[in-house]
């Protein structure tokens, strides 16, 4: 069976497809893919926090990230679009990993929790992965397919500076799929950046400008 694809055939009939480590369906639901990612995040959580007693809350941190926050963020971005609650799960793995990170009861809500640990929600993240990747196609770095998606919005006349570096969204006939699609998310996403962001000047300064954006939007601060 190849590394790189394997599929399968539900009892049901429904097409079921691994690519890269993401479990695809034939409605693009991702729902079987989320509940890979949630079961597999909530063990490794469950380990961690069998060790939490005898961590430093640094080492804690890192651990949280290289086995959990790794496996919410890979290939995040086909998640864009999808209804609340199916992110929502994804969310919840996220704040209890918070919780146990920080000894929060459940109680207590999470949002200042996750924003004084300054750690962008799930959505935002997805946002994230989007914007980044339509900056690399931008400047060259990025593969030249996910380039050729992507095409400068173009007028007939000039109208505000904010106008510049906007990208022409394309019209979708299915917003189910259609709109969750990168040549159409990409751009819709992007032109709703800030010029000062849409035009940095290197990815290091973008990556910084933008997740101080996300973070405002996130938590309106």
């Amino acid at each position: 069976m190849d590394s790189i694809w394997a599929s399968s055939w539900t009892p049901s009939g429904r097409h079921h497809g691994l690519h890269l480590g993401v479990i695809m369906d034939s409605t693009l639901s991702f729902q079987q893919h989320i509940k890979n990612t949630t079961k597999t995040a909530f063990y490794h959580l469950q380990n961690i926090s069998r060790l939490r007693q005898w961590l430093s809350n640094s080492v804690a941190e890192t651990l949280i990230h290289s086995f959990i926050t790794s496996r919410l963020d890979y290939c995040n971005g086909i998640l864009f679009g999808l209804p609340s609650k199916s992110t929502d799960r994804l969310q919840y793995v996220q704040n209890s990993a918070a919780r146990m990170l920080t000894h929060t009861k459940l109680g207590l809500h999470i949002t200042p929790i996750l924003k004084k640990l300054h750690w962008l929600p799930i959505k935002s993240r997805i946002k994230y992965k989007i914007l980044l990747l339509t900056y690399k196609s931008l400047h060259g770095l990025a593969p030249q397919y996910l380039t050729d998606l992507l095409h400068p919005y173009t007028q007939s006349r000039s109208l505000r500076s904010s106008d510049k570096d906007l990208l022409a969204v394309p019209n979708s006939r299915l917003r189910t799929f259609g709109d969750r699609a990168f040549c159409v998310s990409a751009p819709s996403l992007w032109d709703k950046l800030p010029l000062a962001i849409r035009s940095a000047s290197s990815i290091i300064t973008f990556i910084t400008q933008l997740k101080t954006y996300l973070f405002t939007e996130a938590y309106g601060i």
